[in-house]
């Protein structure tokens, strides 16, 4: 057995901005320990996020795939985005589909929520589940948005999961609070 060391709260003495990033902000943050320690730590400001499962009636995930420039690959996710400054998580999610995909659901509700990386992001992402989900609209991407969109049968997911081709950590997130949503429907 390995000697444990019990975790401490650090205390907050200052907070200041070191770069505005348009979507986040790095932040300068000097902690004390209880022990009288203090350091610098850098954290990420954004906003909250949200992330969209969406199913339609035949029990098909809406998907989409797009380039995304940390990876510099394509990337098979489902929806989501950025929570608007006073919008709720499920507002958010309802918009976020129907702007990527063209989809609107008849039931939104939130599944779960979670820090992304509590190690370096002070935000949240909230999982949104739409059922009911129907193509109404025509999409309304972002300047730099190029999206495709695919219904995936849920059945597949796993096979897509195994093979790499879902590998977005808060896509797989999505699919997580799915399955442990239906595992406690099945249970009850």
């Amino acid at each position: 057995m390995t000697a444990d060391r019990k975790p401490s709260s650090w205390d907050v003495l200052s907070d200041e901005r070191e770069a505005d990033c348009r979507i986040f902000e790095a932040r300068r943050l000097r902690c004390r320990h209880p022990d009288g320690r203090e350091g610098d730590f850098f954290v990420l400001d954004t906003s909250d996020w949200v992330n969209v499962v969406a199913l339609t009636s035949s029990d098909e995930l809406v998907m989409v795939c797009q380039y995304r420039f940390g990876s510099d690959q394509l990337s098979w996710e489902v929806p989501g985005g950025v929570i608007d400054p006073g919008e709720s998580p499920v507002d958010a999610a309802v918009r976020e589909l129907r702007e990527e995909t063209g989809f609107v659901g008849e039931k939104a509700r939130i599944l779960a929520s979670c820090r992304p990386n509590p190690a370096l992001f002070r935000n949240r992402c909230h999982f949104v589940l739409v059922e009911e989900s129907k193509l109404v609209a025509a999409t309304s991407f972002d300047a730099n948005e190029e999206l495709e969109t695919r219904l995936l049968p849920l059945s597949e997911a796993v096979s897509w999961v195994r093979a790499g081709r879902i590998d977005h950590a808060l896509s797989l997130d999505a699919l997580l609070y799915l399955w442990l949503e239906r595992q406690a429907l099945d249970l009850s």
